[in-house]
């Protein structure tokens, strides 16, 4: 059998607050892979419930996913927007993966640590597994390519040693079902441009986050024009002017971030920026970047509250995404279930 042809699958959680971080680490390189691979782009909400959700909350977070998805250009007929929890291949491949990753592969994953925190012992299962459930989304539809930020990367190379492991244990098996290369892809990763890991605006060591409790640590998708003015405006900087080159951002990191998320959004990189803006005050570039932001956010803003408010047409998009999605899996699936040796199709 020939090898899987390029295929992109990447999720995005639905617990609320969806910010700039979200867009350019993630939302807007979705768009542009649109154009030279197949795509699933999948909201993760069994992802989202390894931690309490509000049912209710949850409902509203995953439409708001679907609609920035759709409001910053993905094209649902010509790729496959979806929520996970719809399509039942993820939770039984990520069973079968329980069952092929080591304990030790998973003592070792820093996301869990950072996320338990010291009270380590009242964590969720789902928090400590979801790695495992992480390789059964990219898996299911052996997707051959992920666009992952450095946080993600260790997750990837995870999925990557589930496959190895997979094909090893049942070689003679896939081997007889026409796989002579093994069964899953090793998925390669996909590492954005600039400015993918968005930082605080409040302080420029800490990435951009929903949780921070200070809403002026980030930019909204959902904020109008003047609260984006307003939160740059008071974003933290230092008092010298923006240096020429790009060694001089070194040890700034609140300049760093802005003119990174000013690279991003401009679709330039660093050097160019700097090029542009070097000696500049704060002041001026600032008020760039004000602008800027407005004009690339704004109409993804308005798009996302129409979406929004109509559910009905969003759930029509999620389950016609799903339904093909789980086309796709099936003869996956059916296929993994005769290597591990189950009874039936399932």
């Amino acid at each position: 059998m020939t090898k899987p042809a390029p295929r992109v699958f990447s999720g995005v959680q639905p617990t609320g607050n969806l910010h700039l971080g979200n867009y350019l680490g993630a939302i807007s390189r979705f768009v542009t892979l649109q154009d030279s691979y197949e795509c699933l782009y999948c909201v993760v909400d069994m992802h989202a419930i390894t931690v309490w959700q509000e049912p209710r909350e949850l409902r509203q977070s995953t439409r708001e996913v679907a609609a920035a998805f759709i409001a910053a250009g993905i094209d649902p007929k010509r790729h496959i927007v979806f929520n996970q929890s719809q399509v039942a291949a993820h939770a039984e491949l990520a069973w079968i993966f329980n069952c092929v990753a080591r304990l030790g592969w998973l003592n070792r994953m820093t996301q869990f640590k950072e996320k338990a925190g010291k009270d380590r012992e009242n964590a969720s299962v789902g928090l400590y597994a979801y790695p495992n459930l992480m390789a059964a989304d990219i898996l299911a539809y052996r997707a051959t390519h992920v666009p992952v930020g450095e946080d993600q990367k260790q997750h990837l190379e995870l999925t990557r040693d589930i496959a190895q492991k997979f094909n090893n244990d049942f070689a003679e098996e896939i081997a007889a079902l026409g796989y002579p290369d093994g069964f899953f892809p090793l998925t390669e990763p996909l590492i954005s441009g600039p400015a993918t890991r968005v930082m605080s605006l409040r302080d420029g060591t800490k990435k951009m986050s929903k949780s921070d409790p200070s809403d002026l640590s980030r930019i909204n998708l959902t904020d109008d024009a003047d609260t984006i003015a307003r939160k740059i405006r008071k974003a933290k900087t230092d008092p010298e002017p923006l240096p020429t080159e790009a060694k001089g951002l070194e040890t700034r990191p609140e300049a760093a971030n802005l003119v990174g998320i000013y690279a991003a959004l401009a679709g330039a990189d660093v050097p160019a920026v700097l090029n542009q803006y070097g000696g500049a005050q704060f002041s001026i570039f600032k008020q760039a970047l004000i602008d800027l932001a407005v004009e690339k956010l704004s109409p993804i803003t308005g798009e996302m509250k129409r979406l929004v408010a109509d559910p009905g047409h969003i759930d029509g998009i999620l389950a016609d995404g799903a339904d093909r999605a789980r086309a796709l899996a099936a003869p996956i699936m059916a296929d993994v279930r005769k290597i591990v040796g189950f009874v039936g199709g399932g």
